[in-house]
């Protein structure tokens, strides 16, 4: 047999393999298609009924100066007056700690830098932490609240990106996400690496950790959310579906969903144990890219921030309609987040104000 005939069978052979992928994508495609999204089957069985809701603005917490790019409430609060915390990071390069109920400023921190990206507040209530285009995240204890000034306890130095995420697991323990594609796992108190996740082939843009603490999702540019498991480092799962950048990743209350947020306008729903998406929450209207994303504690209501109008929209989760486009907001919503007891919604925008809703 000649080298031209060699490579002529090879050829066949090559289009044949080619053309069983595709055939067995086609028939893997059509069962999961084969029914229609879960949740939707289940509310048109129902006949679930779709008021629209009546969220309305409460507070509005006034005093950062810049943009403002991200806040938390604090997380596992053990009762109302320290669920009432926030935390919010702007481009004025501060860090403020709020009560969000009283309006009132409980703390502001400096920052070396003012391209900050992300914050974060610890379940103890101890820390904050917040990153950016510095490429580190910087720990800051909150023991004394008085005064502007605080001495970071750690400088976690390793991506080799800007910090676009950072969630802590306990005072110890801390996750970061990066434009370096990867994930980190920090020993707080040693400023050291204990675990790097590298699945990612793009900007990782968010990650949200599960209530049990043993997994986390992260959401990243390559279009993919990846669940990763804490302690051994392996990749769990790949979830497709968003056609652009995935901006925000939040897990539902029972840890066995999760919804994204992306460019291409849509939010979706995906659960971990069927491998496969519930949900897609998106209107022709809404033709702006998803910033930001947060579930309500009891998981009926899917809040969404968008880089322009409507800004920002209560979705149902179980029927994907929209019920609400919340009042007031004329800039991008860069931010949201849900009370620790399900009380108010906060929202941060590039008007430089939070907003409370409830």
């Amino acid at each position: 047999m000649t080298a031209r005939e060699e490579v002529r069978k090879l050829k066949t052979k090559l289009e044949k393999l080619r053309d069983d992928i595709s055939y067995l994508q086609e028939n893997i495609n059509k069962l999961r298609g084969k029914h229609e999204d879960s949740l939707k089957l289940v509310a048109e069985k129902r006949q679930i009924p779709q008021p629209e809701t009546s969220f309305r603005q409460r507070r509005i917490l006034r005093g950062h100066y810049g943009k403002i790019y991200a806040m938390q409430w604090r997380p596992e609060a053990k009762d109302e007056d320290e669920a009432d915390n926030l935390v919010s990071a702007s481009q004025d390069g501060k860090l403020i700690i709020w009560n969000g109920r009283t309006t009132n400023k409980i703390k502001m921190i400096t920052l070396k830098s003012s391209w900050v990206m992300t914050c974060s507040y610890a379940p103890s209530g101890g820390y904050v932490a917040c990153g950016g285009l510095d490429n580190m995240c910087t720990v800051f204890p909150l023991v004394d609240l008085a005064g502007n000034d605080a001495v970071p306890v750690a400088e976690l130095r390793q991506h080799e990106g800007y910090l676009s995420s950072c969630r802590f697991i306990d005072d110890d323990q801390l996750l970061t996400s990066s434009g370096d594609s990867t994930c980190i796992l920090w020993d707080i108190q040693k400023q050291a690496v204990k675990k790097t996740f590298d699945s990612h082939s793009s900007d990782v843009m968010s990650v949200s950790i599960s209530p049990d603490k043993q997994i986390f999702v992260s959401g990243s540019c390559d279009t993919t959310a990846k669940v990763f498991d804490i302690h051994n480092g392996t990749c769990i799962g790949t979830f497709t579906g968003h056609e652009a950048d995935i901006n925000a990743v939040e897990w539902f209350a029972d840890g066995h969903a999760f919804a994204s947020g992306s460019d291409d306008s849509t939010l979706k729903l995906f659960d971990k144990r069927a491998y496969r998406q519930l949900n897609n929450y998106g209107q022709e209207k809404f033709m702006s890219g998803v910033t930001s994303l947060c579930f309500s504690k009891s998981g009926k209501y899917l809040f969404g921030g968008y880089d322009d109008s409507p800004f920002a929209v209560v979705w149902d989760t179980l029927s994907a309609n929209a019920t609400q486009v919340l009042a007031n907001l004329v800039k991008r919503v860069s931010c949201v987040g849900m009370q620790s007891n399900g009380y108010a919604l906060c929202t941060g925008s590039w008007d430089y104000n939070l907003r409370i809703w409830a």
